[in-house]
């Protein structure tokens, strides 16, 4: 009894919860412990977008290869888990079509699309204000490794002046970088928001070697030619464990970090063409298919509720309450949702009903053989589950499949499909094994032998 309490509790919290996150205008509070503000964002599809046509820079020289994988930087840095619906696709074999759906500022869409992504620690013996332009000795546009003697010779000075104008030196580039991550100490709140990377072995030991021999110097941090900052090396740095520390928010913090995270693109793009398109399928199309989504849902609930009388009522509760965090999941991942995402939901959907259905089925089995309501409510379930377990297997097994497909091939809307399917899915099996079982389970309580017809039709 206690147990069953607690769970009702528990579904209560959630419930709270995602209410506030369903919310079309999200408390301040919220926002706040988030750090950043909650909103559904429509797909291109339906809400329009900006269209934008790159082009390599004129007279750098690159293949079909190089353009195919700066498209597929892009749309990681952009779209890294593919709910956004944001797409680069090659066009006439010397362009890159990026769509981007629901924007409103184009100014940052060509921020994400011209950023190289050039990570370089260089040396200096001066330390230079952020946001100045360098020239290094690691010529490349693209970020190949750790320099070697072969390819860039060493400096003994980390500085040398040249004709041009002063070189300094690169000791090691984000090619480097095992992993990036958006950090915060509680304990140390003068940090604020910063990055933490780790190198890879070799770069590690290159690292060490060079903080240890120019200690009292400064090792720049450079993004695409630009002094991001200029710490000074107090000393030597074992491990190849270091931060990026900056007036950093969430948002930006986060922003460079998928920046390092994949990587610099091999060829640098240019906008030839920038420009606002209209919905292809429009809101009228999103009304339609919300209002065929409600009276789905109305007719398959008039269903559950005449012919499972109790248990359907509980089955509907328990599908709102899946409906509510299916969507706040959707939102806190910042799902785009297009027509195909939609409709990842609303199969998702169907899912949860089968698994409700299921359970009553067996759970009639039992009381008309004559089992008590507890007993036949334990059996139903237990003998319900391999069916239930089986089929969400292979609904997720397939949408990871479609995942993967979505990701070698580009085709965005497959993975936004095949994830809000698998987000769908997961949610539905914990609704009705979890939610539903307590409701029931709950109800027990205030049922005698003599109305189970009534309120159980068996």
């Amino acid at each position: 009894m206690k147990r069953r309490h607690v769970y009702l509790i528990i579904i209560a919290v959630i419930v709270a919860v995602v209410v506030l996150l369903d919310l079309p205008q999200t408390p301040s509070f919220v926002n706040s412990i988030l750090g950043r503000q909650l909103k559904t964002t429509l797909g291109l599809d339906l809400t329009g977008g900006v269209q934008v046509l790159l082009a390599p820079q004129a007279g750098f020289p690159f293949t079909s290869a190089n353009l195919d994988d700066a498209a597929k930087i892009l749309q990681n840095r952009t779209n890294a888990l593919g709910v956004a619906e944001i797409t680069f696709q090659i066009a006439g074999g010397q362009y890159v079509l990026a769509e981007f759906p629901d924007v409103k500022n184009q100014d940052a869409v060509n921020a994400i699309i011209q950023e190289t992504g050039l990570l370089e620690f260089v040396g200096s013996d001066t330390q230079l204000p952020p946001d100045t332009i360098i020239q290094t000795d690691n010529l490349s546009t693209a970020s190949t490794g750790t320099p070697s003697p072969t390819e860039t010779p060493l400096i003994s000075n980390p500085l040398q002046t040249t004709p041009t104008g002063p070189i300094y030196h690169t000791v090691i580039t984000g090619a480097d970088l095992a992993s990036v991550s958006v950090q915060s100490d509680p304990n140390n709140p003068t940090l604020g928001i910063f990055i933490r990377f780790t190198l890879k072995p070799e770069a590690a030991k290159v690292f060490e070697e060079y903080t240890t021999a120019h200690v009292g110097q400064y090792l720049m941090i450079v993004l695409d030619k630009k002094v991001f900052s200029s710490p000074r090396i107090d000393s030597g740095i074992p491990g190849g464990t270091g931060i990026i520390q900056g007036n950093f928010t969430a948002d930006t913090a986060n922003q460079l970090a998928t920046v390092l995270r994949y990587g610099s693109l091999p060829v640098p793009l240019e906008i030839v063409q920038n420009r606002v398109i209209g919905p292809t399928l429009g809101q009228d199309s999103l009304n339609k298919s919300i209002l065929a989504g409600l009276i789905g849902f109305a007719i398959a609930s008039l269903f559950m509720i005449i012919y499972y009388r109790l248990p359907g009522v509980l089955a509907v509760l328990s599908m709102l309450v899946y409906a509510s965090v299916t969507y706040a999941i959707f939102r806190l991942l910042s799902v785009t949702l297009t027509l195909p995402g939609i409709t990842g939901f609303l199969l998702s959907t169907g899912g949860a009903l089968d698994a409700n259905i299921l359970i009553f089925e067996r759970m009639w089995e039992e009381l008309r053989s004559g089992k008590n309501l507890l007993t036949s409510i334990d059996l139903g379930w237990k003998r319900a589950w391999p069916s239930i377990r089986d089929s969400n297997i292979s609904t997720l097994v397939t949408s990871v499949i479609l995942f993967w497909f979505g990701s070698a091939s580009g085709a965005s809307i497959v993975k936004g499909f095949a994830l809000t399917l698998a987000i769908g899915i997961i949610v539905s099996l914990v609704s009705a094994i979890f939610v539903t079982r307590t409701f029931l389970d709950i109800t027990i309580d205030f049922n005698k032998p003599s109305s189970h017809k009534i309120w159980f039709g068996a």
